[in-house]
């Protein structure tokens, strides 16, 4: 049996690797475009490589991707992260665990699991082909059995018995799924920051915020919500929070052609009427003291001075002459500050898409194509994407094990 794996990134390699550990006697052959494999994973998590997340129970790992959480309940419990990490450890790569979940190699190297998965591949005989452009790939029956036709674009050919389509968000992948019978949902960027001008933001980058609720509504009045983390940038907000908003917002945001009104909560456990109380008490212990000193609050000194200037308080203004129209201008600044989203920026780090492959054509017992027998797909040509946080490499993992091992015949 010769199958072959059209992609070098992380769910390619994992995929040929799995065919090739579960059959031996198989001849995998690994198609990369370009003279650097699994560059995605060297790149990633600031050359750290988020491997995985430690969310071991498959029902709570599922809500973490915005697209495919329903299709992918069946694989992660066959192969979920605690597998992930069993895997690299027995191959000899250890993962620590950070406060937030993530899983990066304990060397915090991307190079160590880049290093790792060229060397099992190689001991497990995968042929890796470099620079190795696939211009076609055409499907026939032979016999009552699939085969498979390749055509370089050094116009060689590559005949097979298996295919396994793992080519990311790459336009060629897109194009070989599309002309072996698959449907294409247009791909629209997910994961990226918010692009915001406001007078309240202009000089505080890098100025954080531990947990907020951000709140979109777009054009059609469709209200989305996130909790988490947030950064000030030089462009706008960034973080967390922003970040798996864009996640769960990506085709509505992209719709409106990245522009909507963005209501931050800074304090969501708190009730409007609870920070009422809270000023007032605090008017009532420092009259004497300027408004502008101190928050009373838990907020960046930075930024409480900037809302209470845009809340109309003068500089010299202390506690005993604020306005009570003031105190609720502050109020609202801090639990329903609104700002209006005017594009996107990338996020540098886990540039991901939404969009690719419809996943009603594929079979999540196999990662088979519904449509066309043999051919497999794994990775991020399918409809799937994750939020950050290692999510997106583990489906990679993930589906790219499952197609290995069914293609090889298990």
């Amino acid at each position: 049996m010769r199958i072959a794996i059209v992609g070098g990134g992380a769910a390619g390699f994992f995929g040929a690797i799995a065919a090739a550990t579960c059959n031996r006697s198989a001849e995998i052959i690994l198609f990369e475009a370009t003279h650097q494999p699994l560059d995605k994973v060297r790149i990633s998590g600031g050359g750290r490589c988020n491997v995985t997340h430690q969310c071991f129970d498959p029902v709570e790992l599922i809500k973490n991707y915005p697209r495919g959480s329903r299709e992918l309940l069946a694989p992660f419990k066959r192969f979920q992260p605690r597998d992930t990490v069993d895997w690299f450890e027995q191959h000899g790569v250890r993962l620590k665990t950070e406060p937030d979940g993530r899983m990066f190699p304990i060397t915090d190297q991307s190079s160590t699991i880049v290093d790792c998965l060229l060397n099992v591949a190689e001991t497990c005989g995968v042929q890796l082909r470099l620079g190795a452009r696939i211009k076609n790939v055409e499907s026939s029956m032979q016999n009552g059995e699939p085969r498979f036709e390749l055509t370089l674009h050094d116009n060689s050919y590559q005949s097979c018995d298996r295919v396994l389509i793992a080519t990311g968000s790459s336009p060629q992948g897109y194009r070989f799924a599309q002309s072996l019978g698959h449907t294409i949902i247009p791909c629209v960027p997910s994961l990226f920051t918010f692009k915001i001008s406001d007078p309240r933001l202009d000089g505080l980058a890098g100025v954080s915020f531990e947990n907020v609720s951000l709140t979109i509504i777009d054009s059609i009045g469709k209200k989305l919500r996130h909790p988490g983390p947030i950064l000030i940038t030089h462009w706008g907000l960034s973080g967390p929070a922003v970040l798996k908003l864009s996640a769960w917002g990506a085709k509505t945001l992209n719709r409106d052609t990245y522009h909507a009104r963005l209501t931050v909560n800074f304090f969501p456990e708190q009730s409007r009427e609870q920070l009422l109380q809270k000023l007032s008490v605090y008017r009532e212990n420092n009259g004497k003291k300027q408004v502008h000193v101190d928050p009373p609050v838990a907020l960046p000194r930075r930024y409480w001075r900037r809302i209470v200037h845009v809340s109309g308080v003068d500089v010299e203004t202390t506690w005993t002459h604020v306005t009570r129209s003031a105190i609720n201008a502050i109020v609202t600044e801090l639990n329903a500050a609104q700002f209006d989203i005017v594009g996107k920026g990338i996020f540098k780090e886990e540039f991901v898409t939404c969009g690719g492959v419809s996943l009603k054509e594929i079979d999540f017992r196999t990662m088979q194509s519904r449509l066309c027998t043999g051919l497999y797909f794994a990775g991020e040509i399918l409809d799937i994407d994750g939020i950050t946080g290692g999510f997106n490499f583990q489906s990679a993992w993930t589906t790219g094990w499952i197609a290995g091992e069914n293609m090889a015949g298990k």
